[in-house]
């Protein structure tokens, strides 16, 4: 009980962080937690950030999406659980509605290997998933296939997915990509984004998976 009250605490404290640093509004996004190796723990639907206590996140199952208790998890649900069957490394996963990724989202254009640190910890290029509608299975395979090999996707006319081997990792996902949408919208007026060489980018991602982020964290 201790360990899934500290991770709920976790998950609430990341949406409160999301809400300041304007990643999210209201009520949209959510935020989930593997808990083990059949269960995670996900924000609520319809409840907002500010007011969310341990009693609202739920325990739900993430091979059955079956879940505990009268509150509904998050109508993205569907997403989080198949990120957490596909995806084995991953640990932490962030759907927001920021604004910069969202304008790209929204152009559907796919971000090139702009930034250095956009490379090292999201990949050689953030991906499109296709338009579908929300809380469908459409959206979760469209995601999904987008999200491959990447710790970041934006989602058509919707908003954007960021995971992360922790809670820590996937919320700085959230910031770099945010930046780097930034700079992506911004050097369209300047003549356009150039692009790292993308086999540099791909060197750079798996440096900073392998080894950068261990001795980061040894270091501290």
């Amino acid at each position: 009980m201790d360990t899934l009250n500290s991770l709920k605490n976790l998950i609430i404290k990341s949406g409160k962080q999301l809400l300041a640093e304007g990643l999210v509004t209201r009520t949209w996004g959510n935020v989930s937690i593997r808990v083990d190796e059949n269960n995670m723990l996900i924000t609520p639907s319809g409840r907002t950030y500010d007011d969310l206590t341990l009693n609202d996140i739920v325990l739900v199952n993430y091979h059955t999406s079956k879940y505990e208790g009268s509150i509904k998890p998050s109508s993205e649900n569907g997403l989080h659980c198949e990120i957490y069957r596909t995806r084995k490394e991953i640990n932490a996963v962030i759907h927001t509605h920021q604004m910069n990724a969202s304008t790209v989202a929204a152009a559907r254009r796919e971000v090139p290997p702009i930034l250095d640190d956009m490379v090292q910890i999201i990949g050689p290029s953030v991906r499109v998933a296709d338009y579908a509608l929300p809380s469908t299975k459409r959206i979760v395979t469209k995601t999904v296939k987008a999200l491959r090999g990447r710790m970041a996707a934006l989602m058509a006319n919707h908003g954007a997915v960021c995971v992360g081997r922790d809670m820590e990792e996937a919320f700085v996902v959230c910031q770099v990509l945010e930046k780097a949408c930034k700079a992506f919208i911004e050097a369209e007026f300047l003549g356009g984004a150039k692009g790292i060489n993308v086999f540099e980018a791909h060197l750079m991602h798996q440096f900073y998976l392998r080894k950068y982020s261990a001795m980061a964290k040894k270091n501290r």
